[in-house]
C-alpha cells in the first residue's frame, strides 16, 4: 500500500512507552469511511477504543484500527506469573482498491489485498513491543529491522511462517492466515462486505475470536 507506511494505525507513544490516550484521534476520520469497520463480535464484553485512520495523499480514508481489552503500552511487560499484564487484541480494516489513479492523475495507487491488512497487523505489533533487555537507543533500528521482516511475511502468506486458521466473520466460518511470535500474534483475511481484515495481540488467544461489522461507529464517540 502506498500510505500505510506513513500512517500505521496506532497511537503515538510517549517517552519511556507509556501509551498516550489522549493522542488518538477521533470518531470524524472513521465515519469519513466509505467502507465499514470491523471488530469483534458481541461475544466480546470488555472495553473497545478507537485508535487512529490511515489515509491517501488525497485524504481519502483508507484503513484505521479498533482496539478491545487492555490499553497497550510499548514495553511488553509481563506479571509475576510470566503472563503478559495487557490482554489486548486490535481489529485493522483496510478498504479493497484495485490499482488505481491518484487524484491528481499523475500516476497509479497500489491495490490492496490480505496481505496489506497482514503488513498493518504486524506493524501494528512492533508499535507496542520493545525487547526488555535492549537500549532505548537501539529501538529505531530493531524497529526498522523488523517492520521489514513484518513486510516480508506479509508477502508470503502461503509460506512456512503462517498456518490457516477459521473464524467467524459477520456469523460465516472465513479463512485467516495466523502466525505467532514471541511478541504476540497477527492474523489477515477478507470479509464478504469488501474490506480486508487484520488483527493482532497478545495476552488474549486468536482461536476464540469472532468478528462483525461494527453497525455504529459513530457511537464509539
Amino acid at each position: 500500500m502506498e500510505t500505510t507506511s506513513q500512517a500505521v494505525a496506532q497511537a503515538p507513544a510517549a517517552e519511556g512507552g507509556q501509551h498516550v490516550p489522549s493522542a488518538r484521534r477521533t470518531v470524524d476520520g472513521y465515519l469519513q469511511a466509505p467502507f465499514p469497520w470491523y471488530g469483534l463480535d458481541e461475544a466480546f464484553t470488555g472495553p473497545r477504543w478507537l485508535m487512529q485512520v490511515g489515509t491517501a495523499a488525497d485524504g481519502a480514508v483508507e484503513h484505521g484500527s479498533i482496539g478491545h481489552g487492555d490499553e497497550p503500552s510499548v514495553k511488553n511487560e509481563v506479571g509475576s506469573t510470566g503472563e503478559p499484564r495487557e490482554k489486548f487484541a486490535v481489529v485493522v480494516t483496510v478498504a479493497a482498491n484495485p490499482s488505481r489513479r491518484s487524484a491528481d492523475g499523475t500516476g497509479l495507487l497500489e491495490a490492496t489485498s490480505v496481505s496489506s491488512a497482514a503488513w498493518l497487523a504486524g506493524v501494528g505489533l512492533l508499535s507496542f513491543t520493545w525487547p526488555g533487555q535492549m537500549d532505548h537507543t537501539l529501538r529505531d533500528d530493531w524497529l526498522e529491522q523488523q517492520t521489514e521482516t513484518a513486510w516480508a511475511l506479509a508477502d508470503d502468506l502461503e509460506g512456512p511462517e503462517w498456518s490457516t486458521l477459521s473464524l467467524p466473520v459477520d456469523g460465516v466460518p472465513t479463512p485467516f492466515h495466523y502466525r505467532e511470535s514471541e511478541f504476540g500474534w497477527v492474523l489477515a483475511g477478507s470479509t464478504q462486505e469488501g474490506v480486508h481484515v487484520g488483527a493482532y495481540g497478545r495476552g488474549m488467544s486468536a482461536y476464540g475470536l469472532g468478528f462483525a461489522m461494527i453497525k455504529d461507529i459513530g457511537s464509539y464517540a
